[in-house]
């Protein structure tokens, strides 16, 4: 390997005992040198080793590997759902088969999304300015509803059956008497009106009396329960009244009326 001859070597004179100084005959040795690759170069094999955006080749092989490990596992579980649902539709046909043959068929279960029996239930709607006897009510409210043939009157708070039948009737009022004495008094009544008859038809009916306590001039909260299963027919409408209706408290939950088909 050769130097590079622009930068002089320094010059060597042998010196014998005397003292003299002679020329030297042979060339003074070469200093060893190395030469090295441009740094372009080398930049370009570094960026070769470490691969595509950084990533030695061997690290994105191991991750490439391990995505297709997670596809394989993912892939076995569905499979292996799709067989449990498989067995699962064959055992229920082979059920439904076995009863049908011992002629027991399946009971069908009826849910809440199904059933449209005709029934009702109104809670109690909080009067502000007029208090009437016959009570109207709100549908809407709570856990109130409407459903199968049962109709709210909102124009006279009665609850219209549109089937005869059977019907369980119920009703709950709450009142509270400010000054309460032993004489206090009131009356709760379920009644209905039919197109055949002019005057309503009492269905039940409570006094309640003598629920105060000796002390006058005291608060005192008294509540009344009715019910009965009484057999309707179409187009029948059913009401609640109070004698007092503006002592009734205003709590939704503690008035309410309602009904369903037996």
């Amino acid at each position: 390997m050769s130097c590079d001859q622009s930068y002089p070597f320094p010059q060597v004179f042998l010196v014998d005992g005397g003292g003299s100084r002679q020329n030297s005959d042979q060339p003074p040795s070469l200093v060893p040198c190395w030469s090295f690759p441009p740094a372009q170069e080398r930049a370009r094999s570094r960026e070769k080793s470490r691969g595509f955006m950084g990533v030695s080749p061997s690290l994105a092989l191991v991750v490439l590997l391990l995505f297709l490990l997670v596809f394989a596992a993912l892939g076995f579980e569905a499979y292996q759902i799709h067989n449990m649902q498989m067995e699962l539709k064959q055992m229920r046909q082979v059920r439904n088969h076995r009863l049908v043959v011992s002629g027991f068929p399946e009971p069908e279960v009826r849910g809440q999304d199904t059933d449209n029996r005709p029934a009702a239930h109104m809670m109690g709607r909080i009067e502000r300015g007029e208090f009437r006897k016959t009570l109207r009510w709100e549908p809407r409210v709570g856990r109130a509803f409407v459903s199968g043939g049962v109709t709210y009157q909102i124009e006279d708070g009665g609850l219209q059956v549109n089937e005869s039948g059977l019907y369980h009737i119920y009703s709950r009022v709450e009142l509270i008497f400010r000054n309460c004495s032993p004489t206090s008094s009131f009356i709760h009544s379920v009644f209905l009106r039919r197109a055949k008859h002019l005057s309503p038809l009492t269905l039940m009916e409570a006094h309640r009396a003598g629920f105060c306590s000796k002390h006058l001039e005291n608060s005192w909260t008294t509540e009344s329960y009715l019910s009965a299963a009484l057999k309707l027919q179409k187009y029948d409408k059913v009401f609640v009244n109070v004698s007092h209706p503006s002592l009734l408290s205003h709590a939704h939950y503690g008035n309410f009326f309602g009904l369903y088909k037996v």
